[in-house]
C-alpha cells in the first residue's frame, strides 16, 4: 500500500472529532484557513508551494474497506461512524494563492469550505503538504539570489526524509528557481532536468583517473562532468586537461566536492585556461547552503554551478514553519482562538496586494472576504465541489512567477540577513469583526 496516498496518514484525533461530530449530528459548512504564523528568524518572505499535491489529495480523498477494516481492530470507533467513512469524499470549494507567489506571515495560503468533517478530516494531511513544500521552496530561493544566475542542481536526494521528501524538495526548489535534479523520480514524475556527474567509487573502481574519465566520457560524449577532487585536485585538472581533444574526447565540466572550493576553483581555472579548455565549466558541491554560495560570490570565484543538497532538502537552519490550519467560520459564525501567542482572526478572509509606485510590492492588507480594496486579491478560486477548475500549472510557469515576483520585492527583502518585516496591515472591518468574536467568546465561556 502506498502509506502516502492512504486517508489514514491523519492524526488520529482528525478521527475521533470526525466520530463526536457524527454522534452529535454536526456537519455544517465551515471554513478553515492554512497560514504561517511567524517567519523562521533568518527569513524575510515565503514562497507558497504545494498546492497541486493537495488538490490532488482532496480529489482522490475515500475510505477503502481495507482502510475501514484498520481502524475497526484499533477498538476505538462505532460501526455507524466507521460505516458513514465508506461515502465520505470531500466535496467543498477551495481558494488558495496559486504557487510561487511570495507570502508573509499570518496571511492565509489556502483557506478550505466544506461541510465540518471533510472540512476537519484533511487537516493534517494538507498542513503536511503545504508546510514543506513551502518550507523548502523558501529555503531553495535563498541560494537562487546569492547564486546570482549560476547553475543550481538539487543534490539532496540521499539524506531527504523519505521519499516522498526527496521528491516534493526537487520540485519545491525547481519552483524556486533551481536549474535542475540530480533525482531520477523527479525528472520522470515532474518533467525536471536532470543532472549528473560520478561518484568518487567511479574513480576508485578503475586503476586510475585517467581509465576512469576516459572511460566515462566515452560512454557520454559530450555531456561529461568530471569529479576531479577523489585524490588530488590540481593533478586531476591537469590530467583533465591533457586528456580533453585526445581521441576525440570532450568535457563539459569538472566538479569538485571537497577543500576550499574557492582556492581550487581558482587553481583548477587556470589550469584549464593555461590549456586552453576555457570551455569547460567548474562545478561546485559538498554541503552548500545560500551563505556559502554567497561568500563564493562574493570571493569571485571562478564557478558557474553549485550542487545544493543536504542544507537545503532539509531546510537546515530552518527545519519547520510555524503554521497552523484553523477553523475561522461554522455554521455562519465566524470563530476565532484567543490562546496567548497563538490568537487568529475571524470569518473567511482575502489577502490584498498594493504596489509601489515604481511597480514594487509595498504592502498588503488582511480583509474579509468579499471586502473591496485597491489592491490585487491573491487568494483564488481553485477547487469548486471537489473538482481542481483547471488543470495544474506547468512548472515553468511557477518558475516565472517567482522570478517576476522576485524582480518586485524590495531590495532588504531578498538579502539574506533579516530584514524590516513587510508590512501586512489588518482592515478596519476585520478589526472589528475580531473585537465582536473576542467579546463573544469570552462571555459564552465567562
Amino acid at each position: 500500500m502506498d502509506t502516502a496516498a492512504s486517508v489514514l496518514l491523519t492524526d488520529l484525533y482528525e478521527l475521533t472529532m470526525l466520530q463526536s461530530y457524527y454522534r452529535s449530528g454536526m456537519n455544517e459548512p465551515a471554513v478553515f484557513e492554512f497560514f504561517v504564523r511567524s517567519l523562521p528568524q533568518s527569513r524575510n518572505f515565503l514562497v507558497a508551494a504545494g498546492l497541486e499535491q493537495v488538490l490532488e489529495y482532496l480529489q482522490t480523498l475515500a475510505f477503502s474497506p481495507e482502510d475501514i477494516g484498520s481502524l475497526q481492530a484499533l477498538g476505538r470507533f462505532d460501526a455507524g461512524f466507521l460505516e458513514s467513512l465508506r461515502d465520505l469524499r470531500f466535496g467543498g470549494d477551495v481558494d488558495a494563492v496559486p504557487e510561487g507567489t511570495i507570502m508573509f506571515p499570518g496571511e492565509p495560503l489556502l483557506r478550505v469550505r466544506a461541510p465540518l468533517r471533510e472540512a476537519q478530516l484533511v487537516e493534517s494531511r494538507v498542513i503536511n503538504l503545504l508546510q514543506f513544500q513551502t518550507m523548502i521552496a523558501s529555503k531553495a530561493v535563498r541560494s537562487v539570489l546569492a547564486a546570482r544566475g549560476k547553475q543550481l542542481v538539487d543534490f539532496g536526494m540521499r539524506r531527504a526524509h523519505g521519499a516522498e521528501a526527496a521528491l516534493l524538495s526537487a520540485r519545491a526548489s525547481y519552483l524556486a528557481g533551481f536549474d535542475g535534479s540530480a533525482t531520477v523520480a523527479a525528472g520522470v514524475r515532474f518533467g525536471i532536468p536532470l543532472f549528473g556527474t560520478m561518484a568518487h567509487s567511479f574513480v576508485q573502481a578503475h586503476q586510475n583517473e585517467a581509465e576512469a574519465f576516459a572511460a566515462y566520457a566515452r560512454t557520454f560524449p559530450g555531456r561529461t562532468t568530471l569529479l576531479i577532487d577523489t585524490y588530488d585536485v590540481q593533478a586531476a585538472a591537469r590530467l583533465v586537461a591533457r586528456l580533453a581533444g585526445q581521441d576525440g574526447l570532450r568535457f563539459e565540466g569538472v566538479r569538485i566536492d571537497s577543500g576550499d572550493l574557492a582556492d581550487y576553483a581558482r587553481e583548477v581555472r587556470a589550469i584549464l585556461d593555461g590549456a586552453g579548455c576555457r570551455e569547460i565549466a567548474i562545478f561546485a558541491s559538498s554541503n552548500l547552503d545560500e551563505y556559502q554560495v554567497q561568500a563564493l560570490e562574493q570571493a569571485r570565484a571562478p564557478i558557474q554551478g553549485y550542487g545544493i543538497g543536504t542544507r537545503m532538502n532539509t531546510s537546515a537552519d530552518a527545519p519547520f514553519l510555524d503554521c497552523a490550519y484553523k477553523l475561522v467560520d461554522y455554521a455562519g459564525r465566524p470563530v476565532s482562538k484567543l490562546s496567548t501567542g497563538k490568537a487568529t482572526w475571524p470569518g473567511a478572509k482575502q489577502v490584498f496586494r498594493r504596489d509601489g509606485l515604481r511597480g514594487e510590492i509595498a504592502t498588503d492588507c488582511l480583509a474579509l472576504e468579499g471586502e473591496q480594496d485597491a489592491g490585487t486579491p491573491l487568494l483564488v478560486p481553485v477547487m469548486r465541489a471537489g473538482r481542481p477548475l483547471a488543470a495544474p500549472e506547468p512548472l515553468a510557469t511557477l518558475r516565472e512567477r517567482v522570478r517576476l515576483q522576485l524582480e518586485r520585492l524590495p531590495a532588504p527583502l531578498r538579502a539574506l540577513a533579516p530584514a524590516q518585516p513587510y508590512p501586512v496591515t489588518i482592515s478596519p472591518e476585520l478589526q472589528a469583526l475580531g473585537q465582536q468574536v473576542e467579546v463573544r467568546q469570552r462571555l459564552m465561556h465567562a
